[in-house]
């Protein structure tokens, strides 16, 4: 929509208008609880982004090779990983993309049937920011509407991709009663969000960058798009979140997606991020969603 500010530079805006953008969307109290399920000091949230194939195809790609990269997150990464939680008795979510679920329907029914969640995560990986509200409200209803098809269950949360948040989304959320979003950093504990300076009862999971995997490992070589961290450092980082986290009492969150972190060199990382974590006394492991309605529950 075209506006008066629209054709001024950011610091030719009144402060009406930047306040109005920054307070769109705000933290709102902070849903820290004095203690998690049994007693525990500290909560475990592990999460996995299963984008497979919508990674090329959101941007209109037809490369057979990024296709096959997408593939080998359904036919090794998500296998590698659920065998690993199970070998841990550990529950996770993974946040599928619609099209996702129609390509891989038997892989969304086993992640569920083992007791895992499974949250929205649009419909083909779109971003959000460049949507028109009807067709984001369209997309984000229908993905929805296709994982409770798939899997039986309606999911409760939602992790926009690549965590682009438009100034909708929040809006759409609170319409189609989700009891949390995991797309924002305002924070590391959970908190409820605020729309235009309301509470909307949406509680926000926060993730951030320095705990995905993607950050570290992701390439793509036709982009001159080559970060690489040794997984040994990639490991005490995260160690290092979770051990902050355990001494706050806090929460400790991980972003992972089963196409980079499922490889053989680098799948251990959960393996001892797992092990490290059971060995400190008064560590619970949940889901985001069972994590978020504890929050809620009992926040200090």
């Amino acid at each position: 929509m075209n506006t008066p500010e629209s054709n001024l530079e950011p610091w030719q805006w009144p402060e009406e208008h930047w306040r109005k953008l920054v307070n769109r969307v705000r933290a709102g109290r902070k849903l820290r609880p004095a203690e998690w399920p049994a007693g525990a000091r500290c909560a475990v949230a592990l999460s996995f982004d299963s984008d497979h194939e919508t990674s090329d195809l959101r941007d209109g790609g037809k490369s057979i090779g990024r296709l096959a990269w997408g593939q080998y997150g359904n036919r090794v990464g998500v296998p590698r990983i659920l065998k690993l939680l199970e070998k841990h008795g550990v529950k996770a979510s993974f946040y599928v993309p619609a099209v996702t679920a129609l390509l891989h329907p038997d892989e969304q029914r086993r992640v569920v049937a083992e007791g895992h969640e499974i949250g929205i995560h649009g419909w083909i990986h779109e971003l959000n920011s460049i949507l028109p509200r009807e067709a984001e409200r369209d997309l984000m209803n229908r993905s929805a509407d296709t994982l409770e098809q798939i899997t039986g269950i309606r999911p409760v949360g939602l992790r926009t991709p690549s965590w682009d948040f438009s100034q909708h989304t929040l809006e759409l959320e609170k319409e189609m009663g989700l009891l949390y979003d995991s797309s924002l950093m305002s924070d590391e504990d959970c908190y409820e969000l605020l729309l235009d300076g309301e509470p909307t009862g949406v509680v926000e999971f926060p993730v951030e960058w320095v705990r995905d995997d993607a950050v570290y490992f992701m390439m793509n070589r036709f982009q001159s798009l080559r970060p690489y961290t040794p997984p040994n450092d990639v490991f005490d980082i995260f160690r290092r979140e979770f051990d902050a986290a355990y001494d706050e009492g806090g929460v400790f969150q991980l972003t992972m997606h089963p196409h980079i972190i499922g490889y053989r060199s680098r799948v251990w990382i959960i393996d001892e991020i797992i092990r490290h974590a059971k060995s400190r006394r008064g560590v619970w492991f949940g889901t985001h969603a069972e994590v978020v309605d504890w929050a809620k529950q009992h926040a200090a």
